[in-house]
């Protein structure tokens, strides 16, 4: 699978958020949403998509209509993730790890992933789980981010065995610290940090105001200092990722991540089969405009692979 140079993709056709978004239901789900609802051209009803305050507001209705997940919140600096294309990468994840299991998505707590930088939101393990019923481990370098996620947790006991987060101390190390010698994952997913610096990320969104036509009022979607950038920006990250992801080759059976810039990509693959990757596959995925890719790698054969679906995926067929 590899990206095309014609228009995004379509959302998967699995994904809950296909159309315009139904406001009166979502006011209906969550009361507070009705303060941001305006009039829009042609006379629809919707929120102003540039307002931080009416993104977690039209988030937290989302999951709780969609996913019964009450009291989702979220600091007002902390990224506010965009749900359709989150869901997205959750469903194409579902059909990388069927393409392993003759077309069966595997479901169901037996299955565990690891969302590498999961921050305050939560997004990965609160869908993945819904959907799927996937269990997870949430890691971060951010102690805040993560004292959030567990307080959205206590709001969902349900959720209390289903995700587990982990601080990481050591913001160099992606998977050292996090995954356990004795311990298995079926798959990791992250959202890498983008830019390489603060000065970056401003420019960036500088940018995206004037292409609105409108000053700059703060980023719309928000986003931590962690979350938004680090010294050697998505690409090197992706580096770091790939290269440490060798430590663990037989921990996990598919790595994956979110790839915002198809530069990052020119070398990664090749640089993955060098370190003895088995598989590498570039998932192209879109959302209107937006095209992002999943890549994804194994360091497992396929004698390892039908050992590992026989212990740990439900109705394995081999």
């Amino acid at each position: 699978m590899s990206p095309s140079p014609s228009k995004p993709p379509a959302l998967h056709p699995r994904n809950r958020y296909q159309g315009r978004y139904d406001f009166p239901l979502l006011v209906r789900k969550c009361p507070p949403l009705k303060a941001f609802i305006r009039q829009g051209k042609g006379g629809q009803t919707t929120i102003d998509f540039t307002d931080p305050a009416a993104l977690r507001c039209l988030n937290g209705a989302l999951l709780t209509h969609w996913y019964g997940i009450n009291g989702w919140q979220l600091p007002e600096d902390a990224l506010c993730p965009p749900i359709p294309g989150r869901a997205d990468l959750i469903h194409h994840l579902a059909d990388l790890l069927a393409s392993s299991h003759d077309g069966v998505i595997p479901k169901g707590a037996s299955l565990r992933g690891l969302d590498v930088g999961t921050g305050a939101n939560l997004i990965y393990p609160l869908i993945g789980n819904a959907e799927y019923g996937w269990q997870f481990v949430g890691s971060d370098i951010d102690a805040d981010a993560l004292r959030n996620g567990e307080q959205i947790i206590a709001a969902n006991p349900a959720l209390q065995p289903q995700i587990e987060l982990r601080r990481q101390s050591e913001p160099q190390q992606i998977f050292n610290g996090i995954i356990a010698a004795d311990e298995l994952f079926d798959f990791t997913v992250c959202n890498p940090p983008f830019y390489r610096s603060a000065e970056e990320a401003r420019q960036a969104n500088q940018r995206k105001w004037q292409g609105l036509g409108k000053a700059p009022a703060g980023r719309n979607f928000g986003g931590r200092a962690n979350e938004l950038y680090c010294a050697d920006g998505e690409n090197g990250f992706l580096q770091r990722m790939t290269e440490q992801s060798k430590t663990h080759a037989s921990q996990v059976f598919w790595f994956t991540t979110l790839v915002a810039s198809v530069g990052s990509l020119k070398t990664l693959p090749e640089q993955l089969r060098a370190l003895g990757a088995t598989d590498v596959r570039i998932i192209d995925m879109g959302q209107g405009n937006k095209r992002s890719r999943l890549l994804a790698w194994t360091f497992l054969d396929k004698k390892q692979r039908r050992a590992w679906r026989r212990a740990r995926w439900p109705d394995t067929r081999i």
